[in-house]
């Protein structure tokens, strides 16, 4: 084991106690968006926690998930805020 990877451990367990702090807000958010604003937090996060995983166990596998995650992410923040909009204009 490397001098570095410990400190790659540490920033994904550090990311992994951000992740619960926005799971809490997104069940305890007052509004819709910020329980939309809690999830897309928590998917960046999981992101950047798996690059920063396959940095540390040098596997290119974590990186190509973390690509496709995100753009999944990103695709269904907008599908779900478009269904907002459409909601909020609506009524």
């Amino acid at each position: 084991m490397t001098p570095i990877e410990p400190a790659f451990l540490l920033a994904a367990a550090c990311l992994g106690i951000l992740m619960l702090v926005c799971l809490i807000r997104a069940f305890l958010g007052p509004t819709i968006a910020d329980r939309l604003v809690a999830v897309d937090a928590i998917n960046t996060q999981v992101v950047v926690a798996l690059v920063v995983l396959g940095a540390a166990f040098k596997e290119i596998i974590f990186v190509d998930v973390a690509i496709i995650y995100a753009m999944l992410g990103f695709v269904s923040t907008l599908y779900v805020a478009k269904y907002l909009e459409g909601k909020k204009w609506s009524g």
